[in-house]
Order: structure tokens, then C-alpha cells, then sequence
């Protein structure tokens, strides 16, 4: 029986999605992209989890698509092919929960694609990222050139694709594609203290905001605000508002984990 090529975990309120292919340095296939929209549909059920960290198992997060697999597909495979990718990483990027991406080794081409589909991202301190998919004959595939550009501008966005460079970690904090760099050996430690701390505040509260950053930047700037007062309108209906609100007047600790 082949070995799973995504594995799934919960362990203190907290879903650990590995990506399990260490001998092809996390390749992402078509199998590797189903088994990762089906942990991503099975989280959407668990409301135990208030955090997803996202990580690969090995030498790297994952080196890009699996070349030798797309080597011979025909155009029409390929478009397919993206279309899965991009419905995958847009369920995950989707999660009501917070995400962390935990980068060591490479990110690279989908790899890089699927970390900019998590919200937070955090580069061990010898990561390389990038998009160097022209180098091959080819174009971004998994969302690259849509979430590159809005994360970093467009014209540091263009040269990385244009170009194919792979830029280290602390170039990528600077740019802004991640937002920490972590120490040779600590990167699960810090990701783990990010997520200790979006663990302890309130899920209905965390899920607008994704919602009101991602939704709201596909909107004008009224459709956009006027999303956000909706959202904000809403947070007046939940238990976080009344205990964030009282703990506040109170001058003590707000309590959400049974929220």
C-alpha cells in the first residue's frame, strides 16, 4: 500500500497538514493535491481546531509541482491540472481558521503557491523561495502570479516571475512574502508560539477577518468598507463580543476557548 502523501493531525486544538513525499523533496502531484483537498474538507468539519499549520515532512516544504509527472500532459491535462490546484488552495486559503505555513528548504513554483495560500508564513533562516516557472517553459499554474503580486507589488512580483530567481529568507521578509524568519531548528517552536496565540482569541472574530481582508480585496473600496461594517456589525451578535468587551471593563483576561 503506497504510503499517504499528505498527513493529518490534532493535537491541542491545533491541525498539523504534512505534506508527505520527502524522497521527491514534496512534489506536489494530482494525488498529493487530492488527499490535500480532502484533509482541508475534513478540517472544515472539526470544531475542535482553531489553528492549521501547514508543513512538509524532509529535506524541504515542497520543491515545486511534480515535473516528472507533468512532463507529458497534454494542454488540456495541464489546464485541469491548475484548475485542481488553484480549487485546493483556494479551499485553504478559504479556512475559517487562521493558517500557518512552516517553510524550510524550498518553496518553490507550487510549492512557494501553496505557502502564499496560508495566511501567515514563517521561513527557516537558509529557505529559498520562488517562482521559477519560465525556467521550465511554463507559467505559474496554482495561483502564483495572482497572490504574488498582491503580497509583495507588482513589480518586485514581475521580476521574481519573469526572472525565476529564488530569493533567500530574509529577502522574502524584506518583500514581505513571509512574515517571520525563524532560527535553524526553531521553526516548529515559533510557529507553535503564533499559533498558541491565535488559539487563545476568538474564532468567529479571527474567521471575519480573513474574510473581510480576502473578500474585501476583490471589491472597490465602498463594497469593501461596507463588508467590513457588516462583519463588524455581526461581531455584536456573538459570546467573544459580550466576554472580549466585559473582560476589557473587568481588567482581566478575556476567556474564548469555550467559544
Amino acid at each position: 500500500m503506497n504510503e499517504q502523501s499528505v498527513r493529518f493531525e490534532v493535537e491541542d486544538q491545533v491541525a498539523w497538514i504534512t505534506l508527505n513525499r520527502p524522497n521527491a523533496r514534496n512534489a506536489i502531484n494530482r494525488s498529493m493535491l487530492s488527499e490535500l483537498g480532502a484533509c482541508l474538507a475534513m478540517l472544515m468539519g472539526r470544531s475542535d481546531v482553531r489553528v492549521a499549520i501547514v508543513r512538509g515532512e524532509g529535506k524541504a516544504f515542497a520543491a515545486g509541482a511534480d515535473i516528472a509527472e507533468m512532463k507529458e500532459l497534454s494542454p488540456l491535462e495541464a489546464e485541469a491540472f491548475a484548475r485542481l490546484g488553484q480549487r485546493v488552495f483556494t479551499a485553504l486559503e478559504r479556512l475559517p481558521v487562521p493558517t500557518i505555513a512552516l517553510i524550510h528548504g524550498y518553496a518553490l513554483g507550487g510549492g512557494l503557491e501553496l505557502a502564499m495560500a496560508c495566511d501567515i508564513r514563517i521561513a527557516e533562516e537558509s529557505a529559498m523561495l520562488g517562482q521559477p516557472e519560465v525556467t521550465l517553459g511554463i507559467v505559474p499554474g496554482f495561483g502564483g502570479s495572482v497572490r504574488l503580486p498582491r503580497l509583495i507589488g507588482q513589480g518586485r512580483a514581475l521580476e521574481l516571475l519573469l526572472t525565476g530567481d529564488k530569493i533567500s529568507a530574509d529577502t522574502a521578509l524584506s518583500y514581505g512574502l513571509v512574515t517571520h524568519v525563524a532560527q535553524a531548528g526553531r521553526l516548529n517552536e515559533t510557529g507553535m508560539q503564533i499559533a498558541n496565540r491565535l488559539k487563545a482569541l476568538p474564532k468567529t472574530a479571527l474567521a471575519s477577518v480573513k474574510r473581510s481582508v480576502y473578500d474585501g480585496s476583490e471589491l472597490e473600496v465602498g463594497a469593501a468598507q461596507s463588508l467590513e461594517a457588516t462583519l463588524f456589525g455581526l461581531a455584536f451578535s456573538t459570546p467573544d463580543q459580550t466576554e472580549g468587551m466585559a473582560a476589557f471593563l473587568e481588567k482581566r483576561a478575556p476567556d474564548f476557548s469555550r467559544r
